[in-house]
């Protein structure tokens, strides 16, 4: 005949403890960090931006796509901002998200999507991969990939001059779009 604690709760607690203390307790499988982040995302991409769609980057976040290179907050605040500057319209109309643990809290999203732009009266419509790579809830990285394509680099080219040179001149682009919007400034509503 088996004994059992009087308490078996207590068991209970105990391996519970075990898992949280091991990590295991962070896993919830319903809960995604896209679902915290697309959101803010859609707003930054559809040119209305609010000072607090910025906090889901950490303080030292970058962000790349084919124009542009910024580094920190600030920076990706002017890339953003600028959207409503030079479109008429910009948005995100389609989207799909496959979310990817990397390691202990380190996470990857891919936001497959198609995105719409009005300039100067005509709409372009553009395929792109947003690639969110998240630590401990916060971007720490975004790079938009159009077209699917990597971006240029002087580890994705043959040459790797030619690479350094493409780098130099999103980081010279950035600085320009910073330096015109104001270094990041929230706009006054």
């Amino acid at each position: 005949m088996e004994t059992y604690p009087k308490d078996n709760g207590e068991a209970i607690k105990d391996q519970h403890r075990e898992q949280c203390s091991k990590g295991a307790c962070e896993y919830n499988p319903s809960k995604r960090s896209s679902d915290d982040i697309i959101p803010h995302i859609l707003n930054l991409y559809g040119s209305c931006a609010k000072p607090k769609d910025f906090e889901i980057y950490s303080p030292d976040a970058t962000f790349e796509d084919p124009l542009m290179c910024a580094h920190g907050i600030k920076q990706i605040k002017s890339a953003f901002y600028s959207l409503s500057k030079v479109f008429g319209e910009s948005r995100i109309v389609e989207y799909s998200v496959k979310e990817n643990m990397i390691s202990h809290g380190k996470k990857e999203i891919l936001i497959d999507n198609k995105q719409y732009y009005k300039f100067l009266g005509k709409e372009i419509n553009m395929i792109s991969l947003i690639r969110l790579y998240v630590e401990e809830g916060k971007v720490v990285r975004h790079e938009d990939w159009w077209d699917k394509k990597p971006l240029l680099n002087r580890q994705t080219v043959k040459l790797p001059l030619v690479g350094r040179i493409v780098e130099i001149s999103r980081r010279g682009s950035m600085l320009a779009t910073h330096a015109m919007m104001r270094f990041g400034k929230d706009p006054t509503l």
